[in-house]
Formats: structure tokens, C-alpha cells, sequence
């Protein structure tokens, strides 16, 4: 019973202090080597809190805060922690996870709309390319205030507003990992029934810890830039520490 409580409750892995600082894809493939685990758990979790469907968007935000973790090399207690996440940004997750699925669907209503129109009439192709950036652009935004929002607490409109900055000054590292994660579904797809275990295991936690490693440097950048967004919240003791 002991081993399988500390399986869920004990820090995660760390790295030595004087360990030469990685970057890019070597950093990525260095920490999914070290979190791989982690992860492996933190998608059963996911799942789990995703049975309801409506409990998604703060099952998405509990991820993600996980994630973020893993990007910035602090320990986390990974049950406790996504506990702590999905309770506390299940009102604000739900409502922006309401908001972007619709603009997100209706920007795909669009694109199918216009694509569908202009087999027929060449002067579409132009209202089809709009659609077709606008709708990849929230998909952008999406990724960038689901990562600022559990790094700081700050008023809906200032989230969404850094979010949007964020999404202009950087938006190639985040249209990298949403490749990725489209990557990884089809693989999914292509390599079933073998990868038939793909999504339990590491779909789901693979796919927002690459949205978190790409977008978490333009979030640290527009947060900085901020002079009014608050400060970040007071890590825990085991935060500060590495094993």
C-alpha cells in the first residue's frame, strides 16, 4: 500500500543543479526522458477527471498546470497538485472552454462553409484563407491563455489581452506544438490497432506538455512586458527544491 501511495503523492524527478542547461528540442526530449512517467499518470488522471465531458476545460487547466511545472524543472506532487488545479480553475477553465469551443466552431462551420462554396466560385478562396487564419489564430490564443492563466491570476480581460500578445510576437512555437499534437493523434490513427494505447497512456499529457514547452517562453515575455499583471503566486517549499 505504501508504494503504490507514494506512486501518486511522492515529487517528481529533478535534475542535478549542475547539470548543463538544455535548449529547444534537446531540453524537450531531455525532460520527456525524466517526466515520461509523470506524464503517464498525469494522463489517467486526466481522463478520469474528463468522464463528466463538462469537467474538461478544468481537467485541461489542471493538466496544463502540471505541465508548466515540468517545462520550468519544479517538483510537483502530482495528485495533490492537479487536485489543487482542477478545483481551483474549474469556473474560469469551463467558461473560457465554452468560449473558444464555440468561436473554434464556428470558425471550422466557416472554413467547411467556404471551402464547400468556392469549388463553385474561385472569389470564395479569399474568405476561406481568413477563416481558415482566424480560426488557427484562436487555436493559438487558446494555447497561450490556458498556460497564462495558470501562471498568474489576473482579471479575464488582461488574460486574454496578454494571451493575444503572446500569440503575435511568438506564434511559430505554438503552431509547432499544435502540429505535434495533431502528429501524435495521427499516428494514433495510422498505426491502430498497435497504438491502440496511445491516448490512455500519453496522448493527452504528451500533447499539452508540447503546448506548454512552446508557448512558455512568449508567456514569460508578455508577463514581464506587464507592468500591471500581479505578481506570480508564492511557490511551495518543494518547489524551490531539485532532487
Amino acid at each position: 500500500m505504501q508504494s503504490l501511495r507514494d506512486m501518486w503523492t511522492k515529487e517528481g524527478p529533478g535534475i542535478a543543479k549542475n547539470a548543463p542547461k538544455k535548449n529547444g528540442l534537446a531540453l524537450f526530449v531531455e525532460t520527456f526522458a525524466r517526466e515520461w512517467w509523470e506524464m503517464v499518470k498525469l494522463n489517467i488522471l486526466f481522463i478520469l477527471a474528463s468522464l463528466l465531458v463538462v469537467t474538461i476545460p478544468a481537467a485541461i487547466a489542471a493538466m496544463a498546470r502540471i505541465s508548466v511545472t515540468f517545462v520550468e524543472d519544479r517538483n510537483t506532487y502530482l495528485l495533490r497538485d492537479f487536485a489543487e488545479g482542477f478545483v481551483e480553475y474549474f469556473l474560469r477553465a469551463t467558461i473560457w472552454g465554452l468560449a473558444f469551443a464555440l468561436a473554434i466552431g464556428l470558425g471550422i462551420y466557416a472554413i467547411a462553409t467556404y471551402a464547400a462554396a468556392a469549388q463553385d466560385n474561385l472569389v470564395l478562396a479569399l474568405p476561406l484563407t481568413i477563416a481558415l487564419f482566424a480560426t488557427v489564430f484562436i487555436l493559438v490564443i487558446a494555447c497561450h491563455l490556458v498556460v497564462l492563466m495558470v501562471m498568474r491570476d489576473m482579471p479575464a480581460h488582461q488574460l486574454l489581452r496578454l494571451a493575444a500578445v503572446a500569440s503575435f510576437i511568438r506564434p511559430l512555437p505554438a503552431l509547432a506544438a499544435l502540429l505535434f499534437v495533431a502528429a501524435l493523434w495521427l499516428a494514433h490513427v495510422a498505426f491502430y490497432p498497435v497504438s491502440v494505447f496511445m491516448p490512455a497512456t500519453l496522448n493527452f499529457s504528451l500533447g499539452m506538455f508540447a503546448v506548454a514547452f512552446g508557448v512558455h517562453r512568449a508567456a514569460v515575455m508578455v508577463l514581464g512586458l506587464s507592468p500591471a499583471a500581479p505578481a506570480p503566486r508564492e511557490p511551495h517549499a518543494y518547489d524551490a527544491t531539485h532532487i
